[in-house]
């Protein structure tokens, strides 16, 4: 397979991954923290709240790095590309919410994005590259 699509292919997986996860936890916190469902259409979040979210939002990047780089394999500009598409989605998103959020709330989740998927990328080393079968 050539390189550039082994790239696209591998960030788009990541990109996968982040929303699978995402979902997942909000759904969670919905069930796990009272008054959430209720703060969430409003976006009126309490400090609880909103550190559930970062927290959602930095275990959502290191599994985008992680499931990025396992399926990209010898090609960590995967994980870059991934973090880059992902600061270019969310950018706009917390531009549009910025009288919403604390400035903290926007910096941590907008840094957090880029260095979390990174270093889930970094922890797909961990894990042993399959086998070629023998030929």
């Amino acid at each position: 397979m050539p390189r550039l699509l082994r790239i696209i292919l591998a960030a788009g997986l990541g990109l996968l991954a982040w929303f699978v996860v995402a979902t997942v936890g909000n759904w969670l916190i919905r069930a796990a923290l009272p008054g959430y469902a209720a703060a969430e259409p409003g976006l009126r979040f309490t400090l609880p709240m909103m550190i559930a979210r970062l927290i959602l939002g930095a275990v959502s990047s290191c599994a985008a790095g992680l499931v990025c780089a396992l399926a990209a394999r010898a090609l960590p500009v995967a994980a870059a590309v991934l973090a880059a598409v992902l600061l270019l989605l969310f950018l706009p998103v917390h531009y549009s919410l910025w009288s919403r959020f604390p400035f903290w709330y926007h910096a941590t989740f907008l840094v957090s994005l880029v260095l979390l998927t990174l270093a889930g990328a970094r922890a797909a080393q961990r894990f042993p590259a399959p086998r070629s079968p023998a030929t």
